[in-house]
Order: C-alpha cells, then sequence, then structure tokens
C-alpha cells in the first residue's frame, strides 16, 4: 500500500467514526443542554473551542470552508455564557454516548476496540505541528483514559491533521473554501453545483460570482460542470491532501497498521450501516 493509498484508507475507516458528532443526536443533546440555542452555535463553540477564545476571523481562516460572515454569527457569542472548555467536553460526552450506542455495549466494551483506541492514539499524537492550526488545537486538549471516548478523541485530531492539509492543498491551488464546495459537488455528480447542501443557502449573487469565477479560470464550462482543467485540479488536492495527511501513520509498524485496518473495519462497517447516527 503506497504512502497516499495508506492515508486514503485511514480516512475512510475513520471517519464515520468521527461523523458521530455531526450526525447522532447525542452531541446535540449535550450542547443544547449547556444552552447553545442552535446546532451552529454548538457546532461552532466546540470545534473552534481548543483555539481559546479566539476571535470570528481567527475561526473563520482555520475552518476555512465556511462563508464570509457565517462564523461570525456564532462566534464569540456563543461563548459569552458558556465557556469553550464546557462546549468541547459536552461534544466529547454526546460523541462517545452515540459510538457505545451505536456499536452496543459489548463491541465498546472488547478488546478490539480498545486495541484500535491504542493504535489510533499512538498515530494521532505523534505528527508534527507545524502549520497545522486545528490539529494543534486538539492536541492541547487531554486524551480520554475511556476507550470509546479514547478512539473518538484521536480519529478527531487525525481528521482535524487531514483537514489542516487539505486547506493547504486548496490554498495551493488558488480555490477558496466556496470554490471548494463548487468542486466537491461536481466530483459527487451534483448538478447543478450549487444545489449542494453546504452551500445552497449563500445568497444567489453570492453563488453566481463564485461560478463566474471558476468559468474565468476554465475549471467549470458554460454548463457549470467540470472541464478538464477543473476536474485535474480537483484531484490534484485529493492527491495533495492524501499525501498531507501520511505522516501520522509513520508511527506505526506495517504490523501495526494491517491490525489498526484489522480491527477497525467491523467498527466502520457498525457505523456505516447507521449512518454515524
Amino acid at each position: 500500500m503506497t504512502t497516499k493509498h495508506r492515508a486514503r484508507r485511514m480516512f475512510e475507516l475513520l471517519e464515520p467514526i468521527c461523523l458521530v458528532t455531526f450526525m447522532a443526536e447525542e452531541c446535540n443533546e449535550e450542547l443544547a443542554a449547556l444552552g447553545h440555542r442552535t446546532y451552529w452555535d454548538g457546532y461552532f463553540a466546540s470545534r473552534a473551542a481548543p483555539l481559546g477564545r479566539v476571535p470570528a476571523d481567527v475561526v473563520h481562516a482555520a475552518f476555512y470552508s465556511f462563508a464570509d460572515g457565517e462564523v461570525a454569527r456564532h462566534i464569540p457569542s456563543a461563548w459569552e455564557t458558556i465557556p469553550p472548555e464546557a462546549s468541547v467536553a459536552a461534544r466529547e460526552r454526546g460523541s462517545a454516548a452515540a459510538l457505545r450506542r451505536i456499536l452496543g455495549a459489548g463491541t465498546a466494551g472488547s478488546p478490539g476496540l480498545r486495541r484500535a483506541a491504542d493504535l489510533t492514539t499512538k498515530a494521532a499524537t505523534s505528527a508534527p505541528t507545524a502549520g497545522r492550526v486545528m490539529y494543534a488545537g486538539m492536541r492541547s486538549l487531554a486524551v480520554p483514559d475511556d476507550p470509546v471516548a479514547r478512539l473518538w478523541h484521536s480519529a478527531t485530531m487525525l481528521r482535524e491533521h487531514r483537514a489542516d492539509g487539505h486547506i493547504a492543498a486548496l490554498v495551493g491551488e488558488r480555490i477558496g473554501g466556496t470554490e471548494a464546495h463548487v468542486l466537491d459537488a461536481l466530483a459527487r455528480g451534483i448538478h447543478p453545483p450549487e444545489s449542494f447542501g453546504r452551500i445552497h443557502h449563500l445568497p444567489k449573487e453570492r453563488l453566481a460570482a463564485v461560478m463566474e469565477g471558476l468559468r474565468e479560470r476554465g475549471l467549470v464550462d458554460a454548463d457549470g460542470r467540470f472541464t478538464d482543467a477543473g476536474r485535474a485540479t480537483k484531484e490534484r488536492v485529493e492527491a495533495l491532501t492524501d499525501e498531507l495527511a501520511a505522516p501520522p501513520y509513520d508511527a506505526l509498524s506495517a504490523a501495526e497498521l494491517d491490525e489498526l485496518v484489522a480491527v477497525l473495519q467491523p467498527l466502520t462497517a457498525t457505523l456505516e450501516a447507521a449512518g454515524s447516527r
């Protein structure tokens, strides 16, 4: 398995673990119980919490993919009465509870899950933090003792590490956050790309300007579909993202990596069947 293929395979195996944070009700319920009024208040407050009480502009820069003004609707107001530390702790509790429910008590308490948590943590705590803002933020948090929470925490560290690298790849190709969603929509076969769920709510004028900019660069055609240059750009971004996501797994021996894949596969299959809900 090549370095890039290894990183892609690990992303496929770990992503369903991370997705419970956004898909399952337990996390939303924990954040709402703190007093967060909406899903997005809880999302921004808990995901940005490892950065500390930074301004909205800093969160906007670190997250990269949100349109201008979206972060500022939630940060710093979401922290005015709820400390960031409380939000990130609630996210961990809810995510771990969702994993326990979906996987079942037997699997959640199994030696296989504990081993998955151990190996994932070994990888997640090994990579350099330079240039990895969100990953460094997650690395600053204590790693939970509970194996289920530790597996979620470490998978999320690796997700943020990958996301930091993805942003670097996008910046290198001069692809902005909203533009990235357009290219992602096209890669998923969604047309028109403006209908993609992550951007469809944006003002029509904003979306029209983004599409026009992509046309001027020759990345989409008059009908809003990929040109050859646009598809090649998307493929370069994804290839570099995989390459930049590989360093954490250098901490694992070949045997450990094979073992991690083996113990994660049944966990991932269960989570995928449930839609991480």
